[in-house]
Formats: structure tokens, C-alpha cells, sequence
């Protein structure tokens, strides 16, 4: 059966996390189409992975037999990661933009599976993966408006997962989603909404559409 691997980093709980409330929309669809499936649930706040160090870095590319009792213990908590990823089917993360990127929990994540000669490089081992991204940010940074040139998510993300990874990448964006609480942007509520509204729609046709993709 299918495996699902899903990532939060959201700082905030539950409902209170665009990025989660879509992602979990997204995963209830798809537990929906793969009721006998396997989810690997990862959530990035509350059990953050390490940081990259010196040795989990070196132990990637230096032979087993010459690693360190520390390289050897930093180096198996990168396979882990990596195997998480390479035996997924399809993968689920959300990335809400935190100062204009990606929250640093996910970075260190990234920074642990991608490992040049086996996810990376000529042949990415996980390769063709279909990955879900719920990329929500508090205002918008769409083509056209004011604050385009400060889109750094979506942006390193296709750079990382899609050209590094060679995962098969597509976006869900839910914008605006501070309008609600900031009186300043009271006027943006409506398009706050419609965006939000779009984001679960796209979150449950996705998860479907993905889940009759793989039984083909």
C-alpha cells in the first residue's frame, strides 16, 4: 500500500496553522483513497531534527569503516531521514513563510536528507516522487504585487526538492492569512477567504488526484 510521508513545521497548533489545517486536509483525503496506507508523520516543532554538524556533514562522504563512534551516531540519524524519504511515495510539507522564507526546523531537515551521491546528484534516489507543498504566508507575494521580490519559499523550494531532489513538486498557496488580525488589512479579508477556501479545494482534488495517480 501507498506511504505518505508528511512534514509540519508551523510553530502554531492545530487549527491556529494555515499550513497544518491544510495539510491535514490534504491527508485526510488521501487516508480517505489509502485506507490500508502508512503515514510517516514528522512534526518539525515539537520533535525539531538536528542541525547539521561536522560530522553528520563528513560521514556522508567518507566510507562507513572510517567514520567515528561520532560520525557513525550523527550519520544514522541522517539515514533515518533519508530513508523516510526514499521509501515514501509521496510526500506532504508545510512550509509557512517565516520572514520571507522557510522556517529554519525545515531547513535542517532538508539540510539532513540531501546527501550528494544518493539523493542527489545524476540519479536522486527518490527521484520522480510527487511532493505537496502547503506554502501558506501571512500577506501575498504573487506575481504583480508589491512584495514579489521578497518570495524566497517557493523559490528555494523548486531549487532544493524539485532540481536538487528531483521530486515532482506542486504548490499549495494560502495567502493572506494575518488579514483576519490585522486591522490594517481588513480590507484584504475577502481575498484572505477566498484564498483559504482555495487552498482546502486544492488540498482535497490534489490528495485525490495523486491517490488515482499511483494506482494506475
Amino acid at each position: 500500500m501507498a506511504t505518505l510521508l508528511h512534514i509540519d513545521s508551523s510553530v502554531f497548533p492545530g487549527e491556529a496553522s494555515s499550513s497544518r489545517s491544510v495539510a491535514d486536509a490534504f491527508r485526510r483525503a488521501w487516508e480517505e483513497q489509502h485506507p490500508q496506507g502508512t503515514v510517516i508523520y514528522r512534526d518539525l516543532a515539537a520533535a525539531p531534527v538536528p542541525h547539521i554538524t561536522a560530522d553528520a556533514w563528513s560521514a556522508g562522504y567518507a566510507a562507513p569503516c572510517e567514520h567515528t563512534p561520532e560520525q557513525s551516531a550523527a550519520f544514522a540519524a541522517r539515514v533515518k531521514l533519508i530513508e523516510e524519504l526514499e521509501q515514501a511515495d509521496a510526500v506532504l510539507i508545510g512550509a509557512p513563510m517565516y520572514n520571507y522564507s522557510i522556517p529554519s526546523t525545515l531547513k535542517a531537515w532538508l539540510d539532513n536528507v540531501l546527501l550528494l551521491g544518493r539523493t542527489a546528484g545524476e540519479t536522486p534516489s527518490a527521484q520522480g516522487t510527487p511532493v505537496i507543498v502547503v506554502a501558506s504566508r501571512g500577506g501575498s507575494y504573487a506575481p504583480g504585487t508589491p512584495r514579489e521580490d521578497y518570495e524566497f519559499v517557493q523559490n528555494y523550494l523548486e531549487a532544493v526538492l524539485k532540481n536538487t531532489l528531483g521530486l515532482d513538486l506542486d504548490f499549495i498557496v494560502p495567502e493572506l492569512t494575518v488579514a483576519p488580525r490585522n486591522p490594517a488589512m481588513s480590507e484584504l479579508v475577502p481575498l484572505y477567504e477566498a484564498s483559504r477556501k482555495r487552498a482546502f479545494e486544492d488540498a482535497t482534488t490534489k490528495a485525490r488526484q495523486l491517490a488515482e495517480r499511483l494506482a494506475v
